[in-house]
């Protein structure tokens, strides 16, 4: 395995994510978008280390980042980053809300 893939949802999540620590500390949002860089990088290296989230999703997996959830599912060939939430998020109406658009 050798890469990650994001998500368009990503893309917008982690952008609100570094304006919110950067609106606080410029240096705040770039530790944030560094250690999910590191924890993609190292999920390559070891895909089936976060939990299962297979009550919302068969193949979703999860490890938390900073008071976030870094959301995943294993590829061929790496992981494919598809939600970047808060930790104190309704986990289960936010999948459920996303079943409702499929």
């Amino acid at each position: 395995m050798s890469r990650y893939l994001i998500s368009p949802d990503v893309i917008r999540e982690l952008n609100e994510i570094f304006d919110y620590f950067a609106s606080r500390s410029v240096s705040a949002g770039e530790r944030f978008v560094e250690a999910f860089e590191n924890k993609c990088r190292y999920l390559i290296q070891f895909p089936n280390l976060g939990r299962s989230y297979a009550d919302f999703d068969p193949s979703l997996r999860g490890v938390p980042l900073n008071g976030y959830i870094l959301f995943y599912r294993v590829i061929n060939d790496g992981i494919e980053i598809v939600r970047v939430v808060s930790g104190y998020r309704d986990l289960s109406s936010l999948f459920s809300d996303a079943d409702e658009g499929n």
